[in-house]
C-alpha cells in the first residue's frame, strides 16, 4: 500500500544499540533502515509503529528512507 506516493508498513524490529531496524509491508516485503532515516530526528522508533517511507537502492539492495510514523 502507498501513502501519498510512499510505501507504508509496520516496524517489525528495531535495535536501539546498533540503530538498525526492519519494516514489513502489508504484502510481506521487507525493508531495512538505519536510525538516521527516522524523519523526526529522534533516532528511535517503537516496534509495531505504522510508518510511511520512501525506498532507495543502496549497495545493491532496497532500503527504507525518511521513515515517518502515520496514524
Amino acid at each position: 500500500m502507498s501513502f501519498g506516493g510512499l510505501e507504508t508498513g509496520t516496524v517489525e524490529s528495531f535495535d536501539d544499540a546498533v540503530g538498525l531496524g526492519e519494516i514489513v509491508t502489508g504484502d510481506g516485503r521487507r525493508f531495512a533502515f538505519q536510525c538516521i532515516e527516522i524523519a523526526d530526528g529522534t533516532r528511535t522508533i517503537r516496534v509495531g509503529a505504522r510508518v510511511a517511507f520512501g525506498v532507495r537502492s543502496r549497495f545493491g539492495r532496497r532500503e527504507a528512507m525518511a521513515v515517518t510514523p502515520v496514524p
